[in-house]
């Protein structure tokens, strides 16, 4: 998320990306031992930035993408692309993940609006027969969304 905070903020070429992330983990997490991970998320969600933007859009219309922080739209970058794209990672995780992200790193209400944007992706994802195979063992519909977050949950029913 700070990788591509900073590439965002400072509207960086995409050359620039490999010396954001040996920046950003030899700062943040010196002992981390799976850059390749942390690169291919970032391949994945610049890849498809202008697809993972237009959900996002279509999922916050009163939130133009350029107006929502450079927190909170990389933090739902991140969000959307490892629900919609990313097969071993299950939805609940990358939405919990995203929510903690934004309880830490956002403003005041960030963990709600990422809930709500991603609670609202999944459940369409759910009544759309679009979910990844490693979400497909949990037994029932009203599990899936109690698994999600207790915020998120409350999000997707109102969704």
């Amino acid at each position: 998320m700070q990788a591509l905070y900073q590439y965002d903020f400072r509207k960086d070429s995409p050359e620039a990306m490999a010396e954001i992330i040996r920046h950003s983990i030899s700062e943040f997490a010196p002992t981390y031992d799976d850059p390749g991970f942390i690169k291919e998320l970032i391949d994945g969600v610049l890849n498809r930035q202008a697809e993972i933007d237009g959900i996002i859009t279509h999922y916050a219309p009163e939130w133009p993408i350029e107006q929502i922080t450079v927190v909170d739209r990389n933090i739902l970058r991140i969000g959307v692309y490892e629900l919609k794209w990313v097969p071993n990672i299950p939805s609940k995780v990358a939405i919990n993940e995203a929510i903690e992200l934004a309880k830490t790193f956002g403003g005041e209400s960030s963990g709600r609006f990422v809930n709500g944007v991603l609670g609202a992706i999944f459940k369409d994802m759910v009544a759309g027969g679009e979910l990844k195979e490693i979400d497909k063992t949990v037994p029932k519909k009203k599990e899936a969304d109690a698994a999600v977050a207790p915020e998120a949950a409350s999000a997707i029913e109102q969704a």
